[in-house]
């Protein structure tokens, strides 16, 4: 092995980590009037997902495939899922919230 070679497990964590950050950084400089825009394109992000996690955990034992894959795939499918679904109901939560501080208050 090369001395300078990085483990693909160490430079896929230092992306998701810079990507955390970044994230962080681009949601929090967002001015409330475009707030309710973003969640939308985010909850319409999140549908997409929740398609593919529905998939993964829905994937099928394949001859090749070995038990512990076969569980992984199954069990890191339903995660995804459960996480984008309460990604897309917190999104809902958010956007009524700010669409409510644009109602007229009643007398």
């Amino acid at each position: 092995m090369d001395a300078t070679a990085v483990d693909p497990t160490v430079f896929r964590l230092a992306i998701f980590v810079l990507a955390i950050f970044v994230g962080y950084y681009v949601v929090w400089s967002v001015t409330p009037a475009l707030h309710t825009p973003l969640m939308a394109v985010t909850n319409a992000i999140s549908s997409v997902i929740i398609v593919g996690a529905l998939l993964a955990a829905a994937v099928g034992r394949g001859e090749a495939s070995s038990d512990s894959a076969f569980w992984i795939s199954k069990g890191a499918g339903a995660l995804a899922a459960v996480f984008a679904a309460v990604n897309i109901f917190g999104g809902f939560l958010v956007t009524q919230r700010m669409l409510a501080m644009y109602k007229k208050k009643q007398k």
